[in-house]
């Protein structure tokens, strides 16, 4: 009695891709001369879920360099960051 033997199947796979294009936007900190390091690093914390450590390095960079891009993402979800920001004292603006 020989094996039983399957037979040979086609597989016609159809691949649909979706390309959905969204603007990204930039979260940007400006420097001050009112708010202490560690409140822009508790700051950036809080409402942006930075780790101590991003958080301190871009707290450095706003320092040194007068800005610093915080976070990306779209419109809808860096506009209220920026106003939770902006209403601890802070300088930032979404462009």
């Amino acid at each position: 009695m020989q094996p039983f033997e399957m037979p040979e199947i086609d597989v016609l796979e159809e691949i649909e891709e979706k390309i959905v294009e969204t603007d990204l936007y930039s979260l940007v900190v400006f420097n001050d001369e009112i708010n202490t390091f560690d409140w822009v690093i508790d700051t950036l914390m809080e409402v942006c879920s930075h780790t101590p450590e991003q958080a301190e390095q871009c707290t450095i960079i706003i320092h040194y360099k007068g800005k610093c891009k915080v976070k990306n993402g779209s419109w809808e979800e860096l506009v209220p960051l920026r106003q939770e920001i902006c209403r601890r004292g802070i300088s930032a603006e979404v462009l």
